[in-house]
């Protein structure tokens, strides 16, 4: 139970932008590319929008507000012409139609444009904050899908070599780190760009000098941002592998408590848990530290230009060279065009994290399928149950075989036991048989068919297994039963669970079929749920059975009772059982004694004693063992 650095620590962030990985992102807008451009123009409109608050006040502040206050409503047109205006184009224009407007009907009217802008900029906001939010949803959702139809392709021996959190973070921190690119990051940046040219160009064709001024900050901001970039990246690699670290030790002592607390191990879990949580805790607070010099220093560098623009756009307005409308408005565009500067480290994040996340998705994706359907593959309407093993050597590592030169046949309908010590490779035969992994050398064959020849899903349709450890879904017992399949109708459903005896216990339960099941079957004990599995294999009716330790957990007389249903209910159909216990297997057509990955011996169980080898001495130890314990008693 102690820490696994090197399964659950996160990989490192890489690139900040990586041109291939961002084509491939945005190939997933592209079914929805009506909605980004409609999210892009409204987010350039309110871009737009937001320049119209600061020229309306600068008209009203210019036109209308100080030549009342002056009493110089009767200036002739050169005088006003002699001072940078920003409302010097509506003056001119009022001036040469020959209206005559009121000051407090331009102001009126200057107000009404300002509040409409408002209110058209709120519904702007609104759709644009609304469709990009519907975009990043219905590209996580595709992305998921996209991941969880992947991880159903892969083969248990790829699923084997990656820990079962990293996969899960795959479909739900990392897909939620490029939903917040989409909807935060990749497509305001044009709202952005085009609040930041738009200001300029205004600020420009306002007074140039004065422009230059406000300016003069920019290389501050941009040296903050580096600094802060430089620092914060580490800091939030580290926050990240703390929190996969926590979260593989809570997955590991919740899913262990049992053992923990028969063991008395809770005060040594906490002193571990406390440590990784408080490393935890001070990675955060490195990363609090840098926030905590960041946005201040944005502030104090912000207000240092706006001081800047106030002493020297303050002389200007003395030498009556600059009108306080425009001063009004540079103070409150460059407040504009500062904050987005200041909010460019917080998309560098979102980009960066995002170029990390999306490099492992397609890492995942991009998996090769080692084990599929070949693309003649074969097809026939139905399995015979014909099995053959030609030769079959297989190891899940190099050099390290588990089995080796394994030969055999089983006709359609025989039934067959596989005996064998601890490791002897039970197991791994009857996965070989399913293809859930491929072997190194030699063949297995179906129906006289090699089976990497055969179609996936009809070939694995052909078997059922039952397994020792039984897993079952959240849901109900039905759905566990049927798997999905809506072709098992009520009647089958009940006569499987007849048949193996599991239709009493379930009618018994409050709510019958439709009682429902924790994780992993949480409240059912363990003979019940084995009980489920076997009704879930007899419903689908398969060609071969497979039963691997099935009745290891259930008392004798269940195990009695199931053994006359299946006597029944395996009729016509090949059965392969792994079993320790040997009373289960007597009646078999055949037993194969598997011994350090070789099949040793095979034959009747009166055979196998009577030859007195490996079956003979595995016989003994159990019912010796088995007598001495009737004698203690």
């Amino acid at each position: 139970m102690s820490e696994s650095t090197d399964l659950h620590d996160e990989d490192d962030v890489g690139r900040v932008y990586d041109s291939r990985l961002m084509r491939r992102l945005l190939a997933y807008i592209a079914p929805y590319r009506g909605r980004a451009v409609g999210a892009v123009v409204l987010i350039l409109l309110s871009s737009a929008l937001q320049l119209t608050g600061p020229l309306a006040t600068a008209v009203a502040l210019d036109l209308f507000i100080q030549p009342m206050a002056t009493q110089a409503t009767q200036a002739t047109q050169a005088t006003r012409a002699t001072r940078a205006t920003v409302s010097q184009w509506v003056d001119s224009w009022i001036l040469e139609s020959g209206l005559v407007v009121e000051p407090q009907t331009g102001l009126a009217v200057t107000v009404f444009i300002f509040t409409a802008s408002l209110v058209l900029t709120f519904v702007v906001i609104f759709w644009q904050g609304y469709l990009m939010q519907m975009l990043g949803q219905l590209i996580m959702f595709d992305l998921r899908r996209e991941i969880f139809a992947k991880l159903q392709r892969l083969s248990v021996a790829t699923l084997d070599r990656h820990p079962i959190g990293r996969l899960v973070t795959r479909a739900t921190t990392d897909v939620a780190a490029l939903n917040e690119l989409f909807t935060a990051g990749l497509v305001s940046i044009f709202g952005d760009v085009g609040l930041l040219v738009g200001i300029a160009s205004v600020l420009f064709l306002l007074n140039w000098k004065l422009a230059l001024v406000s300016f003069a900050i920019l290389p501050l901001l941009f040296g903050l941002s580096v600094w802060f970039k430089t620092r914060a990246r580490q800091s939030f690699r580290t926050v990240r592998v703390k929190v996969a670290r926590i979260g593989a030790f809570l997955q590991e002592h919740i899913t262990g408590m049992s053992v923990v607390q028969l063991f008395s191990r809770e005060e040594p879990a906490m002193r571990e848990f406390s440590g990784i949580n408080a490393e935890h805790r001070d990675a955060n607070i490195r990363a609090i530290f840098y926030y905590a010099v960041y946005y201040p220093a944005v502030w104090l560098i912000t207000s240092l230009g706006l001081a800047l623009i106030v002493w020297y756009g303050g002389g200007e307005v003395l030498q009556d060279t600059l009108s306080i409308g425009a001063l009004v408005a540079f103070l409150q565009f460059a407040r504009r065009f500062y904050e987005p500067l200041a909010d460019l480290s917080e998309k560098y994040n979102i980009l960066q994290a995002a170029m990390a996340s999306s490099e492992r998705i397609f890492q995942l994706l991009d998996s090769e399928i080692d084990i599929a359907s070949p693309v003649d593959a074969y097809r026939p309407d139905s399995v015979r149950g014909e099995i053959e093993l030609d030769d079959v050597t297989f190891g899940y590592k190099p050099g390290e075989p588990v089995l080796e030169n394994i030969s055999f046949k089983v006709g359609a309908g025989e039934t067959v036991a596989i005996v064998g010590h601890t490791g002897a490779g039970k197991s791994t035969l009857v996965n070989l048989l399913q293809r859930f992994y491929e072997v190194d050398s030699g063949r297995v064959l179906v129906d006289g068919v090699d089976i990497r020849q055969w179609d996936l899903e009809v070939i694995r349709r052909g078997f059922a297994m039952v397994l020792q450890d039984v897993f079952l879904f959240s849901g109900d017992i039905q759905s566990n039963i049927r798997l999905g399949d809506t072709t098992i109708d009520d009647d089958k459903l009940r006569r499987a669970a007849q048949e193996v005896h599991a239709l009493e216990f379930i009618e018994q339960l409050p709510e019958g079929f439709a009682t429902k099941v924790q994780e992993r079957g949480v409240g059912l004990s363990v003979g019940q749920k084995q009980l489920i599995a076997f009704a879930r294999a007899l419903a689908y009716d398969p060609s071969i059975m497979i039963l691997d330790e099935a009745t290891s957990s259930i008392d004798t007389e269940t195990e009695q009772q199931i053994q006359m249903a299946l006597d029944r209910l395996l009729a016509g159909r090949t059965s392969v059982i792994i079993a320790h216990r040997l009373s289960t297997i007597q009646r078999a057509d055949r037993i194969m004694v598997l011994h350090k990955g070789q099949l040793r011996e095979q034959g009747t169980h009166q055979q196998l004693l009577a030859a007195r080898g490996i079956y003979h001495k595995l016989y003994q130890l159990q019912f010796d063992g088995q007598r001495e314990v009737l004698a203690g008693t």
